[in-house]
């Protein structure tokens, strides 16, 4: 699915994105981008089925567009300089961006690089939840902090948190920096070579069933079935 004509491409494309270039390189975009993202969506189907049968793994959906929305950045380029595959929950609406936010799996396919996005990584969780959700995670962390401490047992959670404690909440919890978190993800660093490797979909599916507890939690949190 993935090969080495897959990030030959998307390294082309880091130095030309522009749309001439991308016109006429497209059918190799069509081949070893999009082709190859619903390929290895429908090969982590029945893994993702095992792990869960509330998510879902459709060609059309769960592959990101390549082309970047560029209304409100300063960043004019036209095109993602990688690939992302985001599996989403079955009950979360709306479009792409907006799913995003709620309780997902994600693949990111790319060059490595110094850049936020440059590499490839794969990770679960949610990552800046709006309001409503935030508060129902951090309420059931701080009813529930045994049943909190065995989602998240064996996992390192990144992204961004709070520097004081949130109003309301005791600073003498046992998971007090956890309420802290305006992000609960996990991710998992790849190489190159382990994208392009025949057993990537189960490297892939490995770690996501590492991350079903903590799932389980955030999707019972914000009242979604697991």
């Amino acid at each position: 699915m993935f090969t080495a004509e897959t990030f030959a491409f998307l390294r082309e494309l880091r130095a030309h994105n522009e749309r001439p270039w991308f016109e006429a390189n497209r059918a190799r975009y069509e081949q070893h981008g999009k082709a190859a993202m619903a390929e290895f969506v429908r090969a982590f189907r029945p893994h993702l089925a095992e792990i869960s049968t509330q998510y879902l793994a459709d060609e059309k959906t769960s592959a990101f567009r390549i082309f970047r929305d560029t209304r409100f950045s300063k960043d004019k380029s036209p095109y993602k300089t990688y690939l992302g595959v985001q599996f989403r929950h079955q009950l979360v609406r709306g479009s792409a961006s907006e799913a995003v936010h709620a309780p997902g799996f994600y693949c990111h396919v790319g060059p490595a690089g110094d850049g936020e996005m440059d590499g490839c990584f794969g990770g679960f969780g949610t990552w800046h939840p709006e309001g409503d959700a935030l508060a129902a995670i951090r309420r059931r962390i701080a009813e529930r902090p045994d049943e909190w401490a065995a989602a998240k047992a064996g996992l390192t959670l990144g992204g961004e948190s709070l520097k004081k404690v949130p109003l309301g909440y005791d600073p003498a919890h046992p998971h007090v920096e956890d309420l802290k978190r305006k992000d609960f993800i996990v991710m998992r660093d790849f190489t190159e070579a382990d994208v392009t490797g025949a057993d990537f979909v189960e490297r892939y599916a490995e770690a996501s069933r590492a991350g079903a507890p903590l799932m389980r939690f955030l999707c019972a949190a914000i009242g979604l079935p697991w």
